[in-house]
Formats: C-alpha cells, structure tokens, sequence
C-alpha cells in the first residue's frame, strides 16, 4: 500500500510499505477513507532532523473497518468509524475520567512502541479498537460536506471545542481567540455553540477571518503585538477577554493572549508549544489571577456530543477544509498548508 513518510524538514514522500496486519486480539485494520494534514504536522516539517529511515506521517482519518481482532466487540468488518488522534483504551482511571490523551495503555498515531503508524494512507492497523474508534451511522458514499466534517471530529473540531470547554466559555461569554487556523476557527465556532456573547478573532487572513465571522465571531483584530493587544482591550471596554482560547503554539501568540487576558481571567491553550519557556509569575499570570490551562484534547471525550449536530448539518465544521489532494499528491499539501495557500487540506486515498 501507499503511506506518507517525512524524512526530514521540507521531505516528504509517498512511498510503497507492507500492508498493515493485526498484531493484537484488540486491533482492526481500517481502511482510510480520508486524512489530512494538520497545522501541527508543519511543525516537523519545518524542523525535523534528517531521518533515512523516515517517519509516518497523520493523525486524523475516518475510514471502514476491514478487520478486527478476537476481542473487539465495539466495532466490526464494514463499520465506517472515526480515529481519534489519540489511541486510548476506554477503560483506564485517565480514560474513564473522559482524559483518553493520558490513557495508561495508548499513545498516539506514529508511535513506534504501539505499531501505529501514520494515517495519511490507504490503510492503519487500531491498536485497542474499543477504546479508540467511533462506529458512525453513514457509509463511505456520504457527500463530501459530510465527511469533511465528520473528519474533523478525529482533530480540529474537538481541539477547539476542547479549548472552549477548559476555558470556561458559557452563555454571555467574552472570548479572544487567537489564530485562524482550523483549530482557531473551529474554536470559534465552539465559543459560538457554547454561548459566548463576543468573540474576537484575532487573525490576519481575510479569507479565514471572514469564515470565523460565520462561525460566530463578532469582532476581528488583525494587528499583532502592543497594537493587537490595545485594540482588544478597546473592544473589551478596556478590560481584557474573560477567556482567551490560544490555538497557535508559538511563544508571541501566548504573549498576545497573556496580553489581551483580564484579570481573574483564563487563558487555554491547544496550539502545540513550541517554546519551553514562557511568563507565569507575578507581573503576568499570578498577580492579576490568571488561570492557565488547555493542553491535548481528549477528542474521544467529545464525540458523542458533537456528532448529532454534525450528521443533521446543523454545523459544518468541514468548511476548514478548502483543498483536497489524492494521497500522491500529499507533499504538495504541505506545501501548500505551509505557504499559506490553503487553510486544511483534506487526503482522498
């Protein structure tokens, strides 16, 4: 079969590997239906160190189940299921407590340890099926729209809604979120179905922006820095955010949201940090109260919430996706991703 491997920053391929087989009675071999490239698979691309062996690449696909071990009940041949990006057992303390990214027995999709490869290809073996895979009512000739949004809920959707959920955000919420990438505007969106009253966007691509307004953002700020900070603050009648949703990762865009944070506020983070050092004592977080939190979502914990609305197309979280490529053409994806000529683009087998 086909998969996807980076060799290196900027080296991507597509190239023949053996066909997936169960290993475990837990697993089901799946095959893939759609992937994608996620903002936090530039993040490799931009830094990774030249590897000839090469590494797996994706962590978001749905797909139709081809086979399953002796001990899967959940899930069984010609199911059409979503893959959280977590692999997670459903049983331990972490999972029960609805945490699948700390489960005691899971990881993540390429991890060497667990055998699970990357799913931006024909084919992924499921490490602990039961836990992990979400049997979905449709069949792989859905519409387009709707397997874009269902595709979401492996990633994007449930990482926004996972930052408004730890932030706080209810009914008469005022909300910044920073960054429209997918996560930042699914976040938005997420805000938006929770309640929030104001939401601002802060993102300087008027294509993006302009789908963030109709995910419910009532205010865009496109400045950065001291200026991007004073006119937040202008909207918040000088107060600052309640809640500040951080969907970018990079140290300025944490300094933005330490910025546009008011006092007894919360600021949650999704974008996966690139910095290992940031403000938290007295002059940023602990003198004015600030609570810091957000972190991996547990999308798996978030599913069976978000799905009835996506199946009845209530809400269309696929409209990030603005490009789809066969999976050939994937370079090309992250070519694209990382020039900022498409938003989120979607891999069709």
């Amino acid at each position: 079969m086909k998969a996807t491997l980076m060799y290196g920053a900027g080296d991507v391929r597509v190239i023949d590997v053996p066909d997936p087989k169960l290993e475990l009675p837990g697993d089901a071999l799946v095959r893939v239906v759609r992937s994608c490239v996620c903002g936090s698979d530039l993040h490799p691309y931009h830094s990774m160190a030249s590897d000839p062996a090469g590494s797996t690449m994706g962590h978001e696909f749905i797909g139709v189940v081809e086979e399953v071990g002796a001990d899967v009940t959940s899930v069984a041949v010609g199911d059409f299921v979503i893959a959280p990006f977590a692999i997670s057992c459903g049983e331990c303390v972490f999972c029960r407590a609805g945490l699948q990214t700390s489960c005691l027995r899971g990881g993540f999709w390429n991890d060497a340890e667990l055998g699970a490869a990357g799913g931006q290809a024909q084919a992924v073996r499921v490490p602990l099926a039961d836990g992990t895979l979400v049997k979905v009512p449709v069949d792989e000739n859905a519409p387009d729209d709707l397997l874009a949004s269902l595709l979401t809920l492996s990633d994007v959707y449930g990482t926004g809604w996972h930052a408004a959920v730890r932030g706080g955000v209810t009914r008469g919420s005022s909300v910044t979120v920073i960054g429209d990438g997918a996560v930042g505007l699914l976040a938005v969106l997420s805000a938006r179905q929770l309640g929030a009253e104001q939401i601002v966007l802060m993102g300087r691509h008027e294509v993006r922006t302009d789908l963030g307004r109709e995910f419910g953002a009532t205010d865009v700020v496109a400045e950065r820095g001291e200026d991007g900070i004073d006119k937040v603050r202008e909207l918040t009648g000088g107060l600052g955010s309640e809640i500040v949703l951080e969907a970018v990762g990079h140290r300025p865009a944490y300094d933005q949201a330490v910025g546009v944070v008011r006092p007894g506020g919360v600021i949650s983070r999704v974008g996966v940090p690139q910095y290992d050092e940031a403000p938290v004592g007295f002059g940023s977080l602990f003198g004015p109260n600030v609570t810091l939190t957000g972190g991996p979502a547990p999308v798996r914990a978030y599913i069976d919430r978000l799905l009835p609305a996506v199946l009845d197309g209530t809400v269309v979280p696929g409209r990030v996706f603005d490009r789809t490529v066969a999976l050939d053409e994937t370079p090309s994806a992250y070519a694209a991703m990382d020039a900022r000529e498409a938003l989120k683009v979607m891999v069709r087998p």
